[in-house]
């Protein structure tokens, strides 16, 4: 076991403590004896419990990449998630979820902060004794995923760990390593943490500036970061009226879009209804995507009924929308949404 003096810590915020730090120490455990072949016979004869969810359809276990640019709201929506989680509430105000200890690693804020924006989110609530806020901890390398593994182990039924942001605790890469390897072995670092546990750790990440159609490729660094995570989320604001759009794909997560909203005033983000797409476009167009969702095969003068929309204004906008690729025509002018 690490000596006393070389523990890893995590400077933890404890109700009524002064310092506002406790230092965990790790545990080291002996490896076991881990299976790591079968005869194909064998492997589908086994049983495997599902994946755990901290939030059903968005967030497994193991390493999940979130990634957006600065100042979009990757800290709200995360503080957010570790507050519901904890708690056993909906995420984005609809998604129900199980309680569990939550970590929440808020590497680039204050306790003064922390406290100001848990008091918008929580708007009067009792804070869930099940969230763990710490504001330092070592890099990966140099005894952190020790320290992250220790919590874990005081909290055995824990369901997430947050890391805000990545970069402060990836550590520095190793002599003669290339980017792609060294952004691989970051990310495999608290990958083997999250295995080991069976919990979802979340990586706080972002994106080049440069824009790219492919959400994956709007991941800061190379490949090898998004390669080596369970799962890769990108936040990103639109043009339209929604205030983002979160872009999941993963192993063990179906790639999806959610349109969400998100109120300032409270810190909150929700999930909005209907496709990621039609919250994207004009309040036009999206009037005329959520009638032919139901309404497949209308004619212009049927959707103008329809939406209150002018017959005129429907023609123009569903030519463009056709050579946008964002309906279909068939014959006798009807239309509908892309197969």
């Amino acid at each position: 076991m690490t000596a006393p003096a070389e523990r890893p810590d995590l400077r933890v915020i404890q109700p009524g403590d002064d310092t506002a730090a406790e230092v965990i120490a790790p545990i080291r455990r002996e490896p076991g004896r881990i299976r790591t072949a079968w005869t194909a016979a064998d492997l589908m004869a086994m049983e495997f419990p599902p994946p755990r969810w901290a939030v059903p359809g968005v967030l497994s276990e193991g390493v999940n990449l979130l990634a957006g640019p600065p100042k979009v709201g990757k800290s709200w929506l995360s503080l957010g998630l570790g507050l519901t989680v904890a708690a056993g509430g909906k995420a984005f105000g609809s998604i129900d979820t199980e309680p569990g200890p939550v970590l929440y690693l808020a590497l680039e804020d204050t306790p003064r902060r922390l406290q100001s924006r848990m008091g918008k989110v929580l708007a009067g609530q009792p804070a869930p004794v099940g969230l763990t806020l710490a504001t330092a901890c070592p890099p990966l390398p140099q005894g952190g995923d020790e320290a992250i593994a220790a919590w874990l182990d005081r909290n055995r039924n824990a369901r997430m760990v947050i890391i805000d942001v990545f970069a402060k605790l990836r550590g520095t890469s190793a002599p003669g390593m290339s980017a792609y390897d060294a952004d691989y072995a970051a990310v495999g670092r608290a990958k083997k943490v999250a295995d080991a546990y069976g919990v979802a750790v979340v990586l706080v990440h972002h994106v080049r500036k440069a824009g790219s159609d492919d959400f994956l490729e709007a991941v800061s660094g190379t490949n090898g970061l998004a390669g080596a995570a369970d799962a890769t989320l990108v936040l990103r604001r639109p043009r339209g009226s929604a205030d983002g759009v979160l872009h999941v794909t993963g192993r063990d997560v179906d790639e999806s879009e959610y349109a969400l909203a998100f109120d300032p005033a409270a810190g909150a983000w929700t999930m909005l209804d209907g496709p990621a797409a039609e919250h994207e476009v004009s309040d036009t167009r999206a009037a005329i995507l959520r009638w032919l969702r139901t309404s497949p095969g209308s004619t212009p003068k049927a959707i103008a009924e329809g939406t209150g929309l002018s017959v005129d204004n429907v023609k123009k906008t569903c030519g463009r929308m056709l050579d946008a690729g964002q309906v279909a025509c068939e014959t006798g002018g009807r239309y509908r949404l892309p197969a």
